[in-house]
């Protein structure tokens, strides 16, 4: 069945106390998002890759591929106003009948090894994500007070998110609500179940310039 990734990077470098958005800060010498790029691409040569950016970053998207000669087959997709709709501009790209995943583009560290899982368990008509057990005590707060949380039952959830696009596109077409903060919330509130998947701890998302800093300390361990 064919493959396509949808890659969202509408990110800005307010946290990074950056000027740049942090999709295009340089890892390892070179943009994030072309190493994001780079793992799908890895996993297969034949997946077709979306990349949704914001309008005014297009520009210096293609100026940086001129840059670092960085020649793996995209298209790109203007982003909205929110996660929602700039999946949803990048799901308009992607064909029928085709086995389609969302992942964040900061989000360079994801193993070749999860991706195929995850294509792999979506190809039998399923809602797949990846996860990894919390590993720090966990405490719920509300007006009240807070209480302690049994980690045991929660998850972290990473990305890619993958689907067949028929279950995407039809869930996509549910009215926003701010309580789709994932692909697998629109999914879900679509009526589906999600089945998870074991995530690799190092798919972290860079975000804060710690991030940043530990991205590039483990980049080698990650195949």
């Amino acid at each position: 069945m064919k493959k396509a990734v949808v890659i969202v990077a509408g990110g800005s470098g307010s946290r990074m106390r950056s000027d740049i958005p942090k999709q295009f800060l340089l890892l390892r010498g070179r943009p994030i998002l072309m190493h994001t790029i780079e793992r799908f691409y890895s996993y297969c040569r034949n997946i077709k890759i979306i990349v949704v950016l914001p309008q005014n970053e297009i520009e210096r998207w293609n100026h940086l591929c001129l840059d670092y000669h960085f020649t793996i087959q995209h298209e790109v997709a203007q982003g909205g106003d929110t996660r929602y709709h700039s999946v949803k501009n990048g799901l308009a790209l992607a064909e029928n009948g085709t086995i389609v995943g969302i992942h964040d583009g900061v989000r360079p560290l994801v193993s070749t090894a999860v991706i195929k899982k995850c294509y792999e368990e979506a190809s039998a008509n399923k809602a797949v994500i990846p996860a990894i057990p919390a590993v720090d005590s966990l405490r719920m707060v509300t007006a009240e007070g807070n209480s302690a949380i049994d980690r045991s039952s929660i998850r972290l959830v990473q990305t890619p998110q993958v689907f067949p696009s028929e279950m995407l596109t039809n869930a996509y077409k549910q009215q926003y609500t701010s309580t789709f903060t994932d692909d697998a919330s629109v999914v879900e509130a679509y009526g589906i179940p999600i089945t998870i998947v074991e995530g690799n701890v190092e798919n972290i998302k860079i975000t804060n310039p710690i991030d940043l800093a530990i991205a590039d300390s483990i980049f080698d361990s990650v195949i």
